[in-house]
Parts: structure tokens; sequence; C-alpha cells
């Protein structure tokens, strides 16, 4: 994606003093928080398999490749332990 001139003068419509972009709550700041918001929502698309909110197609509902039931290992008696 090329940032556009026409995008820069958009972002910078209100720009008066300094402050309003490097400022405690200015534009720079707004604007890695967004970026990094949506870089992470779309790594995390991408690694579940869905969207957040989406339902997921597994009919079983595990997203994983493996079953995420796993044998309990016995106590030192040899019989199972309880799940709690």
């Amino acid at each position: 994606m090329t940032v556009t001139n026409e995008l820069i003068d958009n972002l910078l419509a209100n720009y008066k003093k300094p402050e309003d972009l490097i400022g405690e709550n200015g534009l720079l700041k707004q604007l890695t928080k967004k970026l990094v918001e949506r870089a992470l929502e779309t790594e995390m698309t991408h690694h579940l398999g869905h969207a957040k909110n989406e339902s997921v197609s597994n009919p079983t509902g595990n997203t994983l490749p493996f079953p995420q039931r796993w044998p309990l290992p016995p106590d030192q008696t040899g019989a199972p332990m309880q799940a709690c």
C-alpha cells in the first residue's frame, strides 16, 4: 500500500500544534495503536483459522490439529488420578 498525499492531508486536516501530532493523544500514538491492533487481529485470525466472534466451522469446536484431551497419568499407587 502506498501512503498518498491525500491520505496525509486528511490525517493532518485538524493539525494546529505539535502536540496534535506527537502529544499524549496525538495522531502518531493513535495511528500506532490502530496499526498494531489490526496487525495482531489479522495474525490471530490467521493462526486460529477464523475471525474474532466468528463461529468455528469444526463440529467439535476444536481449532487445533490435535485432540485436547490427554490421558491423566496414574498416581503413585497406579490408580488413575481423579479430575478436579
